[in-house]
């Protein structure tokens, strides 16, 4: 029996200090809030500094695991970037503030066309689209070309050509 559980401490040991441990960055900011415009930068698990404070006008994401949102500082844009501060592209901005994961997906922007990315920021479908709307279930309604249509303070897309696409890009016919 001593056996045994010498043999489980010791396979529960080499385990814990084997196993790689999960690299994140932490946002960290400047001030008691943490609000948009307050100055904000990241740290890795170690402390060091990757994406130091005045860098991008304001860090969205409080963890990044595999792709975090900020606003550049110039442009007002909002990007994706990875853990190593590489930016990734546009971020589809919706209701100021970046468009939101729905149905596993969000809406980013190259070029003036639209496509949708997934939580870890891998693009699915790349920008190709005048006018998308967030995927609704495992369908979202596009356009390959509308214009914005403005209502007093409100605007919305007018197309007489939408149609609906699924996860893999391609027109369902619907």
């Amino acid at each position: 029996m001593k056996k045994v559980i010498l043999f489980t401490i010791i396979t529960l040991f080499i385990a814990a200090c084997s196993s790689p441990k999960e690299q994140y960055l932490i946002k960290y900011y400047q001030g008691e809030f943490d609000e948009l415009g307050a100055p904000s930068g990241y740290l890795n698990t170690k402390g060091d500094t990757i994406i130091p404070i005045g860098k991008y006008y304001y860090c969205y994401t409080d963890t990044i695991k595999t792709m975090g949102m900020v606003i550049e500082n110039k442009t007002g844009k909002i990007l994706a970037i990875d853990q190593n501060g590489t930016e990734l592209y546009e971020v589809y901005r919706f209701d100021n503030g970046p468009d939101e994961l729905e149905s596993g997906l969000f809406r980013i922007v190259k070029n003036g066309k639209i496509g949708y990315a997934d939580a870890t920021g891998k693009i699915i479908i790349e920008p190709q689209f005048d006018c998308a709307y967030p995927f609704k279930g495992e369908f979202a309604k596009v356009a390959d070309s509308c214009e914005t249509v403005q209502e007093g303070e409100h605007s919305f897309w007018g197309s007489e050509r939408w149609y609906q696409i699924s996860k893999d890009g391609k027109p369902t016919g619907k």
